[in-house]
Formats: structure tokens, C-alpha cells, sequence
């Protein structure tokens, strides 16, 4: 619970229609079991303590009066247990009969919440028998308690743990225009639990996934979403026990329809409370109470929550083949499209890249080539300037060559051996120092070039570094860190490679195909120190600055979701523990941090470049973060692990 997880549970008893002990009995037996695999909240159905399918039963003193024992009774049993439960039952009130959530913990009845719109069309009838339930709260005697708070407007606190607050809607509630939970976020609710009863029909299933998913995105908040199973009548209708547990937008656990009537996943309420946080727009009341909510406040005993949920290693780039090749091609678009609008806004008769072989010039010069494709120019006017060095590679040095052949680019070749030699004479450097000096002799040189080439033609430079070398200041100030637009400053090291991998598979050109293929082969390096005795590369960057993949983990997890480092590294122990020690996780964030903050200065001042994800770093936008910001705070959270 420290790290913001709490574990919840939608489940759906057996129930038998009217039977209310059996029914108590069900009930009892999920949450017991449910709370055995750790939920701290538990969700039963619409009315079940009863049975949803009643009907005309509901105006029988004797089921009303047994669903009110049934609920005293559930409470009681259910007293020793560490957690929040809500159940369905119906509920008298001034002369009228509601259809409620109930809420317990610790033995009581904390709070009932009736529901607000009653359907009364197609094959519901509600109407016939309860009442819409009233937003303001009053108190009432029930189940053998006095002053329990009734009414829409009300949330549940948790004591021990501020940022987990509950709130609860009944089916309909969910379906209608202005759905209760809209009111319950603003003032405050992070978890929506729906206790609901929605009928099995053909292609109901998936539209009731998309209301979850799309009402827990639309209001920041996770929802837990139970339904009714098969055990209600089936005089009429059919019943699914469709449990659902949202996120933010995604699905973290469903039960099957007709299959597992329970869905079970971990929360993270304190991400939930960062992404409002966040949001300048999303708003809420100062107090709930000055919403008219009442607030009751309830108990959790601090502790570890394990996790079960899905936690994507990768998460910049979608697991499922298709929805990878759907992102590479809307990422190559806002890429082409963004270079596109700027070659045709200043007129420019062409545009420079340096091409190494490597990832990130070959994506950068793929992307050039669409955007001159957009703009009608011919791809001759795109100059790949491939710039020889100390540590340039045969296999490199080809790849540069073949694949601006086979995108139609215009190939010039100029070797910087001999200028940077003058360079290091002209500041009294020794070439056989192989340090930063050294390396970043190289790099300027490279970039003075490709400046004064594009000066040449009346063009541009296009950059190449990409978000994970932004974020670690892995790149030469007023070098590679420089260009007139960086096509690729919006995009991870990771989905790079996936990007070149996705045309490769797509362009139906073999000999592009085929070079691309040996470029995603090659170990990532800037080649800035000579090459082994046997002319392969010796500086491999990953083993430099760390593994790109654990870094991508890390730049996610700080810059979209703004997690500490407790939370981050144990995420990554989580998601890539299986390929990664506890340590080597540890000695990458903690270098991910030190650079992160000490390279701020290299992002103050980076050139344009499209924003194609959640995460960027451009100081015009995402990233706005002064560059002598100080990393103790962060460094003593790491040093405590």
C-alpha cells in the first residue's frame, strides 16, 4: 500500500433467487475467498443478497425484511476481515423501496448508496418496484444500526491510506449521459464500484467493456465493474457474471462471461491521484463536503500489496504484433508529416543527414525519405553525408552506402581523420588520449559539417538522436545534440528499432529490406573509438551507459508517471526481474538518475521536433525543468534500497 496499490476484486456469487441465506452464504464465501488472495475491497453484485430477478417478490414484507437480516448478518461475519465490501440489497426508506449498494467494514453497515437512474425500457422493469434513489444524504436505522448515512452523494475514505477514496453507482448509473461517477470523481472518488445485474445479449458484452474502460480513462479513477452471474432467473433473461477491473483507460483483469465470475487485480490509487495532479483540466471541488457529499471514513492495515497485474517491460511499444505495426506506422507519420510541414514552410531545396549505419540515422533517413515523398521532392534532394572516423567500421561504413542507394538519397562521403587531427594540434590534444575530448572532436566536426554542406544547398540539417539519448544526455552538446529539426527527439530507444524492423518488413523492396535488417543487427555505438584489431566496433554504448531497454523502463515510469525511486525500481524488478538481477536494476537507475538530472542543460535548449508519445522531453513542452535542479532528494530515496 505504500507504493499506491491497493487490491480489488469484482466477484459474483452463486445466488439462488429469494433464498437470501444461501445467498448471504455465496456472498460470504467470495469475499472470504477473494480477501484470501489479498483484495482489500471487494465488489458483489446488484441486489445479492436477494437475486436481481426477483420481480413482484420485492413487495414481500418477508423477503425485505430477511434481505435486511442478511445484511446484518454478512457484516457480522464478515467483521474480522481487513476489508472494504459492498454488496447489493433492497432497502426501505420513507415509504419507498431503493435498489442500494451497501457498504461494510469492521462489522458495520458504513453507508447506503442507492441508485439513481431505474431503467424501465426493452426487458427491465425496475421502475415497477424501486424508486430513484436521492442524491442528498440523510440517516436512517438499518440492519440493526442507527444514523447510517442514505444517499448518491457520498465517498469512502481510507484512513490509512488518503489517496484510496471509494464511491459506487448501480448498472444503469453507468449507461445514462451523466453518470453518478462523474460527480464522485470531481469530488474526489480514485476507485467507482459498480454493482450491477446487465443481461448477457449478443455484442453487450464487448460495449460494456468499452463503458468501463472509456469511464475510468474519461474520469482518471479505476473501476471495478461486477455483474450478475447465471445463478439469477432465466425465465427471461440470461446473466454473465461480467466482472471487469479498469484503470486509466486499461483493462487489468475480466472475468470470462459464462467463465470465471471473479476478476482480481492491484489499483494504483496514488498513480490515479499524480495523473489528476497533472491534468489542468480535469476539476474537482475543494472539499467533497462542498459538493454535498458526505465522507466516511473507514480502516486498512498498512501492507505490502503483492502484485499480480500486467506490468509492461516494454512500455513504449505494444506486445501485440498488430498494434505494434499500427503504432510504428501513426509514429512514421507524425514523424514524416511534422519534417514534411517544415521543408515545405521554408521552402528548402533539399535537406542534410548524417548517416552512420547505425539505428538512429537510418530511421531518421527513412523518414526523410517519406517526407520528401509527401512534399514532391525528389529523394536526390536529400544529401546522406557519411563522415569516416577513427572508429568507423567496414559494416557501418557500407550500410550508410547502401541504404541511401536504395532509398534514391544523394551519397557524399567526407572522411574527418585529418581535420580533427588539425583540431587536436590546434588545442594541443594527444591523440592517443582517448577521452571525451577526444570523442567529441569527432562529433563537432561531423555536426560543422553537416551544417556548412546544408549552408551549401540551401537545405537543412536533420537530427537524429532519439528520446532515450535526450533523457541521458547520451549525446555532444552543440554536436548530435544539435540540427535545424530532430525527427527522432520524440522517439525511445526501443521503439526505434521496432520502427526500422517495420519497414524492413513492409517497404517490399529486398535490398532495403536487407540492409535494414543488418543495421538492427549491429551493436549500438558512436563509433568514436577505433575499431578491435579485427575491425569490429569496441565501444558498444549499452555497456557504457546501461541496457536501452532498462532505460526506457525507467524514463516511462519518472517522466510519465512521475513515480519515486522506491516505486520505479520495484516496478522494474517486477516487469524485467526475470532478465535483469536486483542489483544491475538498481546500478542502472541509479545512473539513469545522475544523468537525467546532471543533462538537463542538453534538453534546455534542444531544437524542434515532433511530440509522438505520452513522454517527451522538448522544453517547450513536456519537460520543463530547471538544468540545475539537484538529484539528493532522489539519490538518498535510491541509497535507502
Amino acid at each position: 500500500m505504500r507504493d499506491g496499490f491497493v487490491k480489488v476484486a469484482a466477484a459474483s456469487p452463486q445466488v439462488r433467487v429469494a433464498d437470501v441465506g444461501a445467498n448471504v452464504d455465496a456472498c460470504e464465501a467470495c469475499v472470504r475467498d477473494a480477501a484470501d488472495k489479498g483484495a482489500r475491497v471487494v465488489v458483489l453484485p446488484e441486489l445479492a443478497v436477494t437475486g436481481y430477478t426477483c420481480e413482484d417478490l420485492f413487495w414481500q414484507s418477508a423477503l425485505l425484511d430477511a434481505a435486511e437480516r442478511g445484511v446484518a448478518t454478512l457484516a457480522e461475519r464478515l467483521g474480522e476481515l481487513d476489508a472494504l465490501v459492498l454488496v447489493g440489497a433492497p432497502v426501505r426508506a420513507n415509504g419507498k423501496l431503493y435498489n442500494c449498494a451497501v457498504a461494510l467494514a469492521g462489522g458495520e453497515v458504513l453507508a447506503i448508496i442507492p441508485k439513481r437512474h431505474i431503467p424501465n425500457y426493452n426487458e427491465f422493469y425496475e421502475a415497477r418496484h424501486f424508486a430513484p434513489g436521492p442524491e442528498d444524504v440523510t440517516f436512517m436505522d438499518f440492519a440493526g444500526q442507527y444514523d447510517v448515512p442514505f444517499g448518491m452523494r457520498q465517498l469512502l475514505r481510507c484512513e490509512d491510506m488518503p489517496e484510496l477514496v471509494v464511491a459506487a453507482e448501480v448498472c444503469e448509473d453507468l449507461w445514462v449521459p451523466n453518470p453518478p461517477s462523474i460527480a464522485h470523481a470531481q469530488a474526489g472518488a480514485t476507485l467507482v464500484c459498480n454493482l450491477s445485474a446487465s443481461n448477457a445479449i449478443v455484442g453487450k458484452a464487448a460495449y460494456r467493456r468499452d463503458l468501463v474502460r472509456g469511464q475510468s480513462a474519461r474520469l482518471v479513477c479505476a473501476y471495478v465493474y461486477c455483474s450478475a452471474g447465471w445463478g439469477e432467473s432465466t425465465q427471461d433473461l440470461v446473466f454473465s457474471a461480467h466482472d471487469m477491473v479498469a484503470e486509466n483507460g486499461s483493462l487489468l483483469a475480466e472475468g470470462r462471461p459464462f467463465g470465471e465470475a471473479c476478476a482480481m487485480s492491484e489499483v494504483d490509487v496514488r498513480m490515479l491521484q499524480s495523473e489528476r495532479l497533472r491534468l489542468s483540466t480535469y476539476e474537482t471541488a475543494p472539499a467533497p463536503e462542498s459538493a454535498g457529499y458526505a465522507v466516511t471514513t473507514f480502516h486498512l492495515a498498512p501492507q505490502d500489496t503483492e502484485l499480480t497485474r500486467y506490468v509492461d517491460p516494454h512500455p513504449f511499444v505494444p506486445s501485440d504484433p498488430a498494434q505494434r505495426a499500427a503504432r510504428c506506422e501513426d509514429v512514421f507519420n507524425i514523424q514524416a508529416y511534422g519534417l514534411a510541414k517544415r521543408l515545405s514552410h521554408i521552402h528548402a531545396k533539399g535537406a542534410v543527414v548524417g548517416v552512420s549505419g547505425g539505428l538512429d540515422s537510418t530511421l531518421a533517413l527513412l523518414v526523410m525519405a517519406r517526407a520528401f515523398d509527401i512534399v514532391g521532392i525528389p529523394r536526390s534532394g536529400i544529401t546522406a553525408v557519411t563522415m569516416p572516423g577513427f572508429g568507423t567500421t567496414d559494416r557501418t561504413h557500407d550500410n550508410a552506402r547502401l541504404l541511401s542507394e536504395a532509398l534514391g538519397a544523394t551519397l557524399v562521403e567526407i572522411p574527418i581523420a585529418a581535420a580533427v587531427r588539425q583540431h587536436f594540434a590546434d588545442i594541443g590534444h594527444d591523440e592517443s588520449v582517448h577521452d571525451v575530448t577526444y570523442e567529441n572532436c569527432q562529433a563537432r566536426e561531423r555536426t560543422q559539417i553537416l551544417m556548412d554542406v546544408a549552408n551549401q544547398q540551401g537545405g537543412i540539417v536533420v537530427g537524429t538522436g532519439d528520446l532515450s539519448e535526450l533523457a541521458l544526455g547520451w549525446c555532444t552538446y552543440n554536436a548530435d545534440h544539435m540540427s535545424m529539426y530532430g525527427v527522432n527527439a520524440g522517439v525511445p530507444k526501443t521503439l526505434v528499432r521496432h520502427l526500422v524492423c517495420y519497414v524492413a518488413d513492409t517497404c517490399g523492396n529486398d535490398k532495403l529490406s536487407a540492409v535494414l535488417l543488418d543495421v538492427l543487427d549491429t551493436p549500438v555505438s558512436p563509433e568514436l573509438l577505433p575499431a578491435t584489431g579485427d575491425g569490429k566496433i569496441s565501444q558498444k554504448t549499452e555497456d557504457l551507459v546501461g541496457p536501452y531497454e532498462l532505460h526506457d523502463f525507467f524514463l516511462y515510469q519518472v517522466l510519465r508517471r512521475g513515480f519515486a525511486p522506491r516505486k520505479v525500481y520495484r516496478l522494474a524488478c517486477y516487469a524485467l526481474g526475470d532478465k535483469y538481477d536486483e542489483e544491475t536494476i538498481l546500478r542502472w537507475l541509479r545512473t539513469f538518475y545522475r544523468r537525467f538530472f546532471s543533462q538537463q542543460f542538453k534538453r534546455s535548449c534542444l531544437p524542434d521536433g515532433p511530440k509522438v508519445g505520452s513522454a517527451a522531453v522538448s522544453p517547450r513542452g513536456d519537460l520543463r525543468m530547471p538544468s540545475d535542479a539537484c538529484v539528493a532528494l532522489w539519490s538518498a530515496e535510491l541509497e535507502d534500497l
